[in-house]
């Protein structure tokens, strides 16, 4: 029988080795380095996960609270640090994606044709 968990953790292993994960990783080493940038991108995850909470508990986003959304989205985009961070996260996002796509390869050909 195959343990599928093993071959998932090698697959992880590997993929700490991937010329995007190393960048991502890099780039998030800077913004912990940099207080300010730091600080920016803080604010802006703390708002995002604020948002999202409130959007699943399907709670109303109230105009003030988008506007200062935004603004912190803003100003985390114009610090280089972080957009350079966001960006390094987008690459590797697309590599996840693509894994993703060949893992569920195999089901959507078990629905071939019906």
């Amino acid at each position: 029988m195959v343990n599928i968990y093993n071959e998932i953790n090698a697959l992880e292993a590997t993929f700490r080795k991937t010329p995007e994960f190393e960048e991502l990783q890099k780039a998030v080493s800077v913004v912990k380095n940099d207080e300010e940038a730091l600080n920016v991108f803080t604010n802006f995850r703390k708002i995002q996960i604020e948002l999202q909470k409130k959007q699943l508990a399907g709670e109303d986003i109230l105009e003030d609270e988008l506007v200062y959304a935004q603004k912190a989205s803003q100003l985390a985009q114009q610090n280089e640090k972080i957009s350079s961070m966001l960006e390094a996260e987008m690459k590797l996002s697309k590599v996840i994606e693509e894994v993703n796509r060949i893992l569920v390869k195999p089901i959507q050909t078990l629905y071939e044709g019906i």
